[in-house]
C-alpha cells in the first residue's frame, strides 16, 4: 500500500490521541476488502460492460456495501484523516481513450456532504485538493489529510472525480449500491454531462442510484473519544 501525505505534510490532529477502537475505516464494515477494479478490459470505451470502466466527472458515494446500508454515513462526531482508493492499471490504449475525453489528469477528491432529506438534495461541506492518482496506477494509495476534517454525525463521506479515475467496478450484484450526482435523463446516459459537486456550500441533487456496482474508496475516521471522568451530579 503506498501512503502518500498532503503537500508532503505529516498529519497532526487533537484526535490523534484516541484509542485504536475509536478508529473505523469507513467504506470496509466487517473488514470489507475492495473488489477487483475494472480495467483493463477488452476496450477502451467507460460504457461498454465488456470494456475498461471508470468514474468520470462527478460526485458519488457507496450506499450499500454487502448489503450494509449507509457504510459512509457518520455515526458519531470525529475526524476524516485519510482516504484510500483502489485504482486500476488501464492500458495505454485506454489511457488515451479516458483522457481524450475527460482530461489529461486523472484526478480525485474527497468531499463531505450532508443530507438534506428532500428530494436527493445534498449540501457540499468541505472538500481536499484534487490530486493527481496517475502516478498510482495499479496500487491502493492511502493519501492523508494535512489538516484532518472535522465531521459530524449523519456526514456522508464522498469521492468528487473532476476528470477520471479507475477506481471502479461493476458486475457485483444487488448487495453494492452508489449514489451519483448526476440528474434526471443522465442517470442512464451512456456519456452524461459533466457533474461534480465542487463548490463548497452549494446544493445539487443526487438523483441517480446503481446496483451492482461500488466507487473503490474508504476513509479513515477517528472518532471523538468518550468521556470516563465525569463528576457525580450534586
Amino acid at each position: 500500500m503506498t501512503v502518500l501525505a498532503c503537500a508532503l505534510a505529516a498529519c497532526a490532529t487533537p484526535a490523534t490521541a484516541a484509542t485504536a477502537k475509536n478508529t473505523q475505516e469507513l467504506g470496509a464494515p466487517g473488514g470489507l476488502a475492495f473488489p477487483k477494479a475494472d480495467c483493463p478490459k477488452n476496450a477502451a470505451q467507460p460504457t461498454d460492460p465488456q470494456g475498461c470502466q471508470a468514474i468520470a466527472q462527478v460526485t458519488g458515494y457507496n450506499v450499500r456495501l454487502n448489503g450494509v446500508h449507509n457504510p459512509m454515513r457518520l455515526k458519531r462526531s470525529g475526524y476524516i484523516v485519510a482516504f484510500t482508493v483502489e485504482l486500476a492499471k488501464p492500458t495505454d490504449e485506454q489511457i488515451t481513450f479516458f483522457k481524450a475525453q475527460y482530461g489529461a489528469n486523472p484526478t480525485v477528491r474527497l468531499s463531505v456532504v450532508q443530507s438534506l432529506h428532500s428530494k436527493a438534495q445534498f449540501r457540499l461541506v468541505n472538500q481536499t485538493q484534487a490530486f493527481n492518482l496517475e502516478p498510482y496506477f495499479g496500487s491502493t494509495p492511502t493519501i492523508a489529510l494535512r489538516k484532518p476534517f472535522r465531521v459530524h454525525k449523519d456526514d456522508i463521506i464522498a469521492l468528487t472525480v473532476p476528470t477520471w479515475l479507475p477506481a471502479f467496478a461493476h458486475n457485483l450484484g444487488d448487495q453494492e449500491i452508489w449514489r451519483s450526482s448526476h440528474q434526471g435523463d443522465e442517470c442512464t446516459a451512456p456519456d452524461p454531462s459533466p457533474d461534480p459537486h465542487e463548490q463548497i456550500d452549494s446544493i445539487k441533487v443526487y438523483d441517480c442510484v446503481y446496483r451492482g456496482a461500488r466507487l473503490l474508496y474508504t476513509a479513515t475516521f477517528i472518532g471523538d473519544p468518550k468521556p470516563t471522568n465525569i463528576a457525580s451530579k450534586r
